[in-house]
């Protein structure tokens, strides 16, 4: 989400042309979407040199920046998630991880903007929609408010930015409490955000207000923070943790053991 790369591509990112909206309805203005590639890795911004993801060429189901893995940490207390949820859909890396990964669960992706979901699936590899994988073209507020989705997911993944990349942006705790609600009773939602923004802490609280606990990953190098945060507390040990990070990297080489060493060392 932090590195810098110059652009290369554009592709506009306005919906097509219909009939024209009644009176008082303003249509979302977005961004256009646009790409780079460096040394066989592709690069989503949003007209800007934000990064808002990225995917190996030759691995494309791969989570190639750290902070995605990262978003992958709730492995440590879920092993079998049957609903998957992330909201903001950026180049579909954590949706095309999990669909890969559980192919029991349901993944469904919420992304406003049309024309990443046509970036993704036109760039990213993005599978089509199907019995398990379902992406919507939605507002992520309308979808955590939405009472037919309380209590369904496993896992919620939210990772919200907009072009300019100044923080999340729905940040509030009445968003994060209906987070909560979507959950199940042993359900964990990751959250990808600034450590070094004034963001940071407005969001932490907020969370904390709604989870009945968080924890924090260390900082990656790119600045991002992975918050983990639990509808129910759950004791940290660290010997079972460990054991479960060491089968996880046996399932997915995803880096685990770094996980449980930045929760266990707080």
């Amino acid at each position: 989400m932090l590195i810098k790369r110059k652009s290369i591509e554009k592709v506009e990112s306005s919906r097509p042309a219909s009939a024209p909206a009644p009176a008082k309805v303003r249509k979302p203005k977005y961004a256009p979407v646009t790409l780079s590639e460096l040394d066989g890795v592709r690069y989503l911004h949003f007209g800007t040199e934000w990064v808002q993801g990225a995917m190996r060429i030759r691995k494309p189901n791969w989570p190639e920046l750290e902070y995605a893995q990262q978003m992958m940490a709730w492995m440590l207390w879920l092993e079998q998630p049957q609903r998957i949820a992330q909201l903001g859909l950026g180049t579909a890396t954590l949706t095309k991880f999990c669909y890969s990964t559980f192919p029991q669960a349901q993944v469904t992706a919420v992304e406003l903007n049309p024309s990443v979901i046509t970036i993704c699936e036109s760039m990213f590899k993005l599978p089509p929609n199907d019995q398990r994988l379902q992406v919507l073209e939605q507002d992520a507020l309308d979808f955590v408010n939405d009472k037919a989705n309380f209590n369904t997911l496993d896992v919620l993944q939210v990772d919200l930015y907009d072009a300019t990349a100044r923080g999340p942006v729905l940040d509030t705790p009445e968003f994060y409490t209906s987070c909560n609600a979507c959950l199940s009773d042993d359900g964990v939602m990751t959250v990808n955000l600034f450590g070094d923004h004034p963001s940071y802490a407005r969001n932490i609280k907020a969370i904390k207000f709604a989870f009945a606990q968080v924890i924090c990953l260390p900082q990656v190098h790119d600045g991002n923070v992975v918050a983990i945060a639990f509808k129910r507390a759950r004791d940290i040990d660290a010997a079972a943790l460990a054991a479960r990070a060491a089968q996880i990297v046996a399932d997915t080489k995803l880096p685990a053991k770094s996980w449980v060493k930045g929760i266990t060392a707080k």
